[in-house]
């Protein structure tokens, strides 16, 4: 496999596992029922975008650097 996809797997699988458990940390401390892990989660990967978006790469919700990453079209 390529390596810059297994680093954008690597990155998507991260923050997804993150967003969850922050949601569920968010549900446990704050004694909230478990489906609102869902909605916590989803607004954390949106703040974790829009903070990509205006801090990493331009254009993308990408926290790869620009050589890594695979939306960029650089070549390794």
């Amino acid at each position: 496999m390529d390596s810059k996809f297994l680093l954008d797997l690597g990155e998507r699988a991260g923050w997804t596992g993150a967003e969850a458990a922050l949601g569920l940390a968010v549900v446990e401390l704050g004694e909230l029922p478990v489906w609102w892990a869902a909605p916590v989660a989803l607004v954390a990967a949106s703040a974790k975008a829009w903070v990509a978006r205006r801090l990493g790469r331009k254009g993308t919700a990408s926290t790869l650097p620009a050589r890594k990453d695979p939306a960029s079209g650089a070549i390794a």
